[in-house]
């Protein structure tokens, strides 16, 4: 299947629901992603941000003993029904974890590693790539110098950027990041924060966090769950000044979670 861009919503989520056994994790999420811009979610531990994000790549059919109804249209197509070539989605919805996983490999093929996958082997192509991807990522600096040296003797900073490198490399079309910077220290989640902004003139980035300030400066909407259901949905600017639904206005002003 080929993910033609239709609409200015990238995704469209319609009554979706989602079960872990009888645990009822996700409740009717209706929820519009629109095209290159930072959706980010906010709530206390637990309430369904990082299932739904998982949701988005179909990762989450990693997890056993999971059900879903509703519908997740990914450019028009709705990828819970339809046949699918789970490569070529994850290669179009492209993910960040929490913390920075490179491979135990070298820098270099830490980031050739998903194009080789999708069957680009000649050596000119895979240096472009390689040298596109950690200069978008502000990393090629540091590293071109060391492109084969192990990627695990890299920082944790710069191991991130480097997960978003690989990431890219695949060229994407939305990126989903489950709390990229929380392993970071203050600077290099700066440095992240500054990407993350530079990156949503080329692509659609959901971010899940827990750190308001940081959905506050990055993100053009905000999303907030709580206990498996999407409360709130609006502008950023909206949310954090004039939430409508006071369960957002305690959850921000801290008064709970």
């Amino acid at each position: 299947m080929t993910f033609t861009t239709l609409t200015r919503n990238v995704f469209d989520i319609k009554d979706l629901n989602l079960w872990y056994g009888e645990h009822h994790a996700l409740k009717n999420i209706n929820f519009p992603i629109i095209k290159k811009e930072v959706t980010a979610m906010i709530g206390p531990s637990g309430c369904g941000k990082s299932t739904f994000v998982k949701t988005l790549n179909l990762m989450i059919n990693y997890v056993s003993n999971v059900k879903m109804t509703g519908e997740i249209n990914f450019n028009g197509h709705n990828i819970l029904n339809e046949k699918l070539d789970l490569v070529e989605l994850r290669k179009k919805v492209g993910m960040v974890f929490q913390k920075g996983n490179p491979f135990p490999q070298s820098i270099y093929d830490n980031v050739a590693y998903g194009p080789r996958i999708h069957g680009i082997k000649k050596k000119k192509h895979l240096d472009e790539i390689v040298t596109k991807s950690l200069m978008n990522v502000a990393l090629w600096d540091e590293v071109k110098d060391r492109l084969h040296a192990p990627a695990l003797g890299l920082s944790g900073g710069q191991q991130q950027r480097l997960c978003i490198a690989r990431a890219l490399a695949t060229k994407p079309e939305v990126l989903l990041m489950d709390e990229p910077t929380s392993a970071l220290d203050p600077i290099s989640t700066l440095k992240i924060e500054e990407l993350i902004l530079e990156l949503k003139e080329k692509y659609t980035i959901v971010i899940v966090t827990h750190n308001m300030q940081q959905a506050s400066r990055v993100s053009d909407k905000t999303a907030f769950f709580l206990m498996g259901e999407l409360i709130e949905l609006d502008e950023t600017s909206k949310i954090f000044s004039n939430p409508r639904d006071e369960r957002t206005e305690g959850y921000i002003t801290g008064r709970f979670g």
